[in-house]
């Protein structure tokens, strides 16, 4: 994927460049603008299953992951192909690599795009914090394949790389991505399910690898505008 992502840091646009023939997929809605040189196809986001596996494989993803229920292909029908995408939330757009034996595990709707070659699947979280972990609950996305995939973040993305000497606590609501190579364990911050601090659920990181972590949280956004959303009350 040849691609480059703005400077503007807090509304940052990823704009595309594809040669003919040449497919990547994007999250569904996230398309801006392309230049009439790009074809563009929705699907079912099934990883490739068809008819009655594929319908329940979409839906299963889309309500264990936040993503959504369809996936959009785009194809250069030129070498001069280019197409702008950006994501529904404010913040930084950062790229992975992926390669055999290279994989992340990304957290509720951090996926953006992908080479043709990429996908994601769902795996199923350490049972420990399973029933109460966010959006997904049971389940995280896996990446899998090779070549380029673009996450985005609420705010800026702070990299911390574990060295395997030392744990890393991150509350759940603040984690974009990590490295398949980490261990990691989602539990209560304190008392059931945070109460005692305010905190919630955090996540317990130890091994080797990276970790990406937002620096704001849609969930802490949400607790402070609604107090002042109407309700049945007035």
């Amino acid at each position: 994927m040849h691609y480059q992502i703005t400077a503007n840091q807090t509304f940052p646009v990823v704009e595309i460049y594809l040669t003919q023939n040449e497919s990547i997929q994007i999250e569904s809605g996230s398309m801006i603008y392309h230049n009439g040189q790009v074809a563009l196809e929705g699907h079912m986001n099934s990883n490739g299953k068809k008819g009655m596996g594929g319908l329940l494989s979409a839906l299963g993803r889309s309500v264990t992951s936040g993503e959504s229920f369809f996936i959009t292909t785009a194809t250069g029908q030129t070498d001069q192909a280019t197409l702008g995408i950006a994501p529904g939330n404010p913040g930084v757009i950062r790229a992975l690599e992926l390669e055999p034996g290279q994989q992340w595990r990304l957290n509720t709707s951090a996926y953006l795009a992908g080479d043709a070659t990429t996908s994601y699947t769902m795996v199923r979280q350490n049972i420990s914090g399973a029933f109460f972990g966010g959006t997904g609950g049971l389940f995280v996305m896996e990446t899998k394949g090779y070549g380029t995939m673009l996450v985005s973040a609420y705010g800026d993305i702070l990299e911390v790389e574990l060295d395997g000497q030392q744990e890393y606590v991150v509350d759940n609501s603040h984690v974009v991505a990590w490295q398949e190579s980490l261990n990691y364990n989602i539990e209560p911050a304190s008392g059931f399910i945070g109460f005692k601090t305010g905190e919630g659920l955090v996540n317990h990181f130890s091994g080797r690898g990276k970790i990406l972590i937002q620096t704001r949280s849609i969930e802490a956004l949400a607790s402070l505008v609604a107090p002042f959303l109407p309700n049945k009350d007035n």
